[in-house]
């Protein structure tokens, strides 16, 4: 179990880790009427306006035309296809694997509500017991039908493997049974209103009983618009059409995924713009808003906890004391962090979302308070503590810098930091999630607006393996379960600013900032698909 244990823990830190890469450089801002920051050197868009989740730009419309190949300029390179192996994300390759496997749902971001892709329906009267219907006649690309006990088998290969959400969905479904051959029921636990988002994601994407029959020699087959043709490491991906899919074949020819080898997303966006890339995943702030500002068209996918300060709580570490927690929150100046380390760029906030989501409450952030911090930690002082407490970050130059930032306002209000450097994902990984060895640590809870339930229940349920910090509240739990059966952010709201109150109170850890991804695409690319987990389906696409 140890093994397992450090396994899927891997997959969660790993994609935690990549996100603290970026630092962005100056812009001329000014805050603007609502709290947003807008950049007044070209009159451009608010940081609220451009951290929205929704598609941006207008389709041009015209009848599809069959034919070329679209070149995506990705942003991490999966290295395997298996989607137990690696992250089934956007930022990871799960577009990719959602087009060999296709997802048995998808969110629809116009509708906001999820809706069949591979599957035929997923209906529930009460949230607790849902029906999947599967498509009759589906084959896989080996010939081999997509049938119920297809779906069961590879839901299981998923759940045995530790899969990306796999233990939220083993903690949530009491049963799962087979029907009939075309007819599956789910038994939720609680009411679970965004189960379907299970299904969406790495869950979802069905493969072929053949694809992992042999555990030495994974192979990529799936029922989805398009199939594997060749994989170079380091340098492309490339996918052919279909043309069998269920649902037609596809306009493409094909799909080519590369990776520029830059640690920055500016050779991403010049690609577009000289035509050597059709569309590009960007997740640098700075690189995001020029684009934004350059009316391309394209999704933005924006997202709360972008970036925050993980505490250990756990028994032991100078974080058990909920003193030492509220007085490094209250030490935290978000906004000043945000100029030092990203030049401006990004949106600073402390509360869990930004006020452009539909998941924002009116519940105010802490404040920064340094004679507030001062005070709480005296009072612990006072009980034994002694002030020393250790960052650990990674050792590229723009974490050195945040570590910086971070040290100076903690050792402002009477702390004495440490700062402890790691050389790599591995390191960082054992130490957070393994071994728990940390006092204080960035990550990126990325809480997308399209299903927060699943990734608050990871970083702050008190039984969840993929609770870094320790954090264990039972009021905390029940709160979670309340927002597991809330469907909309209308039927949430209170709920939701009740685990921001709670959140503020607790301090499990300290919001540092709003985040978001963007994906634009040229002018001849049409019909991208958004999906949850900033993934893209491509069965509908064209280009002219």
């Amino acid at each position: 179990m140890k093994s397992s244990i450090s396994r899927r823990s891997r997959l969660t830190a790993a994609f935690m880790v990549s996100a603290l890469a970026f630092a962005g450089c100056a812009n001329s801002s000014s805050e603007d009427g609502d709290g947003g920051t807008k950049d007044t050197s070209d009159g451009g868009l608010s940081k609220s306006e451009i951290y929205t989740t929704g598609i941006v730009g207008e389709e041009s419309g015209g009848d599809p035309v069959d034919g070329g190949v679209l070149t995506i300029a990705d942003f991490g390179e999966p290295r395997s296809l298996d989607p137990t192996v690696t992250y089934a994300n956007g930022a990871t390759g799960g577009s990719a694997m959602a087009a060999i496997y296709d997802t048995l749902m998808r969110y629809d971001f116009s509708s906001q509500e999820f809706v069949p892709q591979l599957a035929e329906s997923l209906e529930s009267d009460d949230n607790v017991t849902w029906t999947l219907k599967l498509r009759e006649g589906v084959e896989f690309t080996d010939g081999t039908p997509l049938n119920a006990d297809a779906v069961l088998a590879s839901i299981g290969y998923y759940q045995s493997k530790y899969a990306y959400n796999a233990l939220t969905m083993m903690s949530n479904v009491a049963d799962t049974k087979k029907v009939d051959d075309l007819t599956i029921e789910f038994t939720m636990r609680n009411p679970w209103a965004t189960f379907p988002n299970m299904l969406a994601g790495g869950a979802g994407m069905i493969l072929a009983p053949a694809a992992y029959k042999d555990p030495e020699s994974f192979k990529p087959i799936g029922a989805g618009p398009f199939t594997f043709d060749n994989y170079a490491p380091g340098e492309e991906l490339t996918l052919n059409a279909n043309k069998d899919y269920f649902d037609g074949a596809p306009h493409l020819d094909g799909l080519k995924f590369v990776w520029l080898g830059a640690v920055d997303d500016e050779p991403k966006l010049e690609a577009l713009e000289s035509g050597a890339a059709d569309t590009a995943f960007i997740r640098d702030s700075e690189v995001i808003e020029d684009a934004r500002d350059s009316d391309v068209s394209g999704m933005m996918f924006a997202t709360g906890l972008g970036t925050n300060l993980w505490i250990n709580n756990r028994k032991g570490r100078p974080g058990e004391d909920v003193r030492v927690r509220q007085a490094i929150n209250y030490a935290i100046d978000a906004e000043a962090y945000n100029t030092r380390v990203n030049d401006g760029s990004g949106l600073p906030t402390k509360s869990l979302f930004a006020d452009s989501s539909p998941w924002y409450t009116d519940v105010e952030p802490t404040a920064y308070d340094a004679e507030k911090a001062k005070q709480l930690l005296e009072e612990a002082k006072a009980d034994g503590f002694d002030g020393k407490i250790t960052y650990v970050h990674a050792a590229d130059a723009s974490s050195q810098a945040a570590a910086v930032a971070l040290k100076a306002m903690l050792d402002a209000v009477g702390f004495e930091v440490t700062l402890d450097p790691l050389r790599s994902v591995a390191d960082q990984v054992q130490r957070l999630y393994v071994e728990h060895d940390y006092d204080l640590a960035i990550g990126a809870t990325t809480i997308p607006d399209e299903d927060p339930y699943i990734r608050l229940f990871g970083a702050l349920n008190s039984q969840s393996p993929t609770n870094s910090s320790g954090y264990a509240n039972p009021e905390m739990d029940e709160l979670l379960v309340e927002l597991q059966a809330a469907a909309s952010p209308e039927e949430g709201a209170d709920t939701m600013a009740a685990i921001e109150e709670l959140w503020n109170e607790d301090s499990p850890g300290v919001g540092m900032a709003a985040g978001g991804t963007f994906q634009p695409w040229n002018d001849n690319v049409h019909q991208m698909t958004p999906t949850t987990e900033t993934m893209f389906l491509y069965d509908d696409v064209w280009m002219d």
